[in-house]
Formats: C-alpha cells, sequence, structure tokens
C-alpha cells in the first residue's frame, strides 16, 4: 500500500499498487476511456466526479449510442452513490447513468428516465 495525494485535489489517498485488483478504485466501473497520459492516482470523489464528466458528454449524443454504451455495464448491479443515485430527503433519486444501464423503463415517470 502507498499513501499518495490526489492529483486533483491534494487529498491523501491509499493506493495498492502492488496488487491494483485489490484496489479501492476497482470497485467502480472502468467507464472511463484508457488514458495513457494519466501519471498519477485520483481520490474517489474526484474520480467520480471525472467519470459523472465523461457521462455527461455521452448524454449528449444521440440515445441509441447512450443505451449501446451503457448495455457494456448492464451486469454491474453494484449501486454507487454519486454514480448511479443521489441521496435526498432519505430517498434514492437514480441518475439518468442507472436506467441507461438497467435498459428498460418501469412506467413510474421517474426523475433522470432516459425512456
Amino acid at each position: 500500500m502507498t499513501i499518495l495525494a490526489c492529483s486533483q485535489c491534494q487529498t491523501t489517498l491509499t493506493c495498492n499498487v502492488d496488487d491494483i485488483n485489490a484496489c479501492w478504485c476497482n470497485e467502480l466501473p472502468a467507464i472511463l476511456p484508457f488514458d495513457s497520459t494519466t501519471t498519477s492516482c485520483l481520490c474517489r470523489e474526484c474520480t467520480l466526479a471525472k467519470i459523472n464528466q465523461f457521462l455527461n458528454t455521452l448524454y449528449q449524443r444521440p440515445l441509441k449510442e447512450q443505451f449501446a454504451f451503457a448495455k457494456l455495464f448492464h451486469t454491474n448491479a453494484n449501486l454507487i452513490e454519486h454514480l448511479d443515485y443521489e441521496m435526498q430527503n432519505g430517498y434514492m433519486i437514480f441518475s439518468r447513468w442507472f436506467f441507461l444501464k438497467r435498459g428498460k423503463c418501469c412506467k413510474n415517470i421517474c426523475k433522470h428516465c432516459p425512456y
């Protein structure tokens, strides 16, 4: 285990460079495109912010492309706060990403439903 500073916000984080498969960052889906220029780690909050920034650009593309990309993550059942949902007044408010991953509409007129 190595103690590092987030390259974005300088928060202290622990990186398991000796066994990257055991690192906390593997809890998050590999949504971000590979970037060979990245040389340092981000903390969980900055990583989620970067993922959401990428997803916001995806949401500008045709719905068919959004579905095709999200389908790759359909089997990922783990819900991640600030990615799949936000907590508001004690309720889970699901994100557009959650609904795209799910791949179908429940007909409940959900706030962020893309269907």
